[in-house]
């Protein structure tokens, strides 16, 4: 099976310092990975919460609705399980305890046998400071980048 389905959230590096990363399996219906198939879904302002019985769920993840699917079809926005073993549960639980910490889906993908898999991260969230750092260091790097490339021509 092509793997060809990388859908990244590109806000979440520049909103969030990321600690410390994992992979999960969600728990999808069969429209919703027959739509996922076809590249038609956004994790850019999703994140991920426990609820009472210590289960991680994705929450405002959009998977848009199957073309043909009929009256079975789901919800865009629903929330979504995601599949970890209790080690990791309790990592992430204990971590995200601390104040400031939260956990970032950071890219959704479909491996090589077939299933849909999200990589989550545990972060912290930037101050505005450190957002202009970000910005002023990309900004820095493209133009030394541009200066190296000019030099090398002439």
């Amino acid at each position: 099976m092509k793997n060809r389905i990388d859908i990244q959230n590109k806000k979440a590096r520049f909103n969030y310092e990321l600690l410390d990363g994992f992979t999960a399996g969600i728990v999808l219906s069969g429209t919703e990975i027959k739509s996922l198939r076809q590249g038609k879904a956004s994790i850019a302002e999703s994140f991920c919460e426990f609820n009472d019985s210590s289960e991680l769920f994705v929450v405002n993840m959009t998977i848009e609705e199957y073309a043909h699917g009929s009256h079975y079809n789901h919800l865009p926005k629903a929330s979504r399980k995601l599949l970890l073993n209790k080690r990791e549960l309790k990592k992430i639980r204990q971590a995200v305890k601390i104040s400031g910490n939260t956990v970032v889906p950071t890219r959704l993908f479909i491996n090589d046998r077939g299933f849909a898999k999200l990589n989550i991260s545990l972060a912290k969230g930037k101050k505005l400071y450190d957002k202009r750092e970000t910005i002023k260091d990309r900004d820095n790097k493209k133009q030394l980048d541009r200066v190296k490339k000019a030099s090398i021509r002439h």
